[in-house]
């Protein structure tokens, strides 16, 4: 394994505090005790004001048990084994107001379901648990392209604005696991923020009140996360864009 892809650039040093670069193929035993022990450095708290730690659970909860457990005791479910809940685990030391927020939403949503069916708000809070990347843009427009999947005209026309104006963060796990073996069809999906600053961690504050516009998975626009420039060797190239199998464009209904 391997943790050079650009989605990891932020969680860098978290990754070298824990030796992570030294757990192949999967995270040792131990990987707890130091996510625990970089949790108290850190202080991490969940929305209550509670410490965040992480524990091995007895058994397997339900997504609903996740949450509230997390929301009610500060304690995170973590099969230390598996990269899945490790890099769970990372998003919450790097990025904790946005797991924190996250957490506290889906407690809310899930106060107000009147079944166990899964209601939209948290059917796109899931999706940007596990597959949520950050749009940070200091140009309006930029992000306007992505939403009408105009990859050519943003990662290829507006390269060099992009590159300028634009940072994309990976905040969820089930995505970064992805990166660990990147494959060019890997899709994340965008919570735009409009800031001044490109800086991930005034967006970590950012983010907390773009999650209240949030109610269903259709605001959060699909991103081909290797089309991102720098991200594949192979997008120096414009033909890069014009695979249709991943570059999707818009289809819009007949009239």
């Amino acid at each position: 394994m391997k943790f050079d892809h650009p989605a990891f650039a932020p969680y860098r040093p978290l990754i070298d505090a824990l030796d992570l670069g030294r757990a192949q193929p999967a995270p040792a035993p131990d990987c707890l005790d130091a996510l625990n022990a970089q949790a108290i450095r850190l202080d991490i708290r969940n929305a209550g004001g509670l410490p965040l730690r992480f524990f091995v659970p007895d058994g397997r909860l339900s997504a609903r048990d996740y949450e509230t457990h997390i929301l009610r005791t500060g304690q995170v479910p973590t099969r230390a084994e598996t990269w899945h809940d490790v890099l769970n685990a990372l998003v919450w030391l790097r990025f904790p107001r946005f797991k924190s927020a996250l957490n506290a939403a889906h407690g809310t949503a899930i106060s107000g379901e009147t079944s166990s069916t899964r209601g939209r708000r948290r059917d796109a809070l899931t999706v940007l648990d596990e597959s949520g990347v950050w749009v940070i843009s200091r140009d309006s427009a930029l992000p306007a392209l992505l939403a009408e999947r105009a990859w050519h005209s943003l990662f290829w026309e507006a390269r060099s604005r992009v590159e300028t104006e634009m940072r994309f963060v990976v905040v969820g796990h089930a995505l970064l696991e992805k990166a660990l073996a990147p494959y060019p069809a890997m899709t994340g999906k965008c919570l735009t923020l409009i800031a001044e600053s490109p800086d991930p961690d005034a967006a970590d504050e950012l983010s907390t009140l773009a999650l209240a516009a949030i109610d269903s998975p259709r605001q959060l626009a699909p991103l081909p996360v290797q089309g991102i420039p720098g991200w594949d060797p192979a997008n120096a190239n414009a033909a890069y864009y014009a695979n249709q199998e991943i570059f999707r464009p818009v289809r819009h209904a007949a009239s």
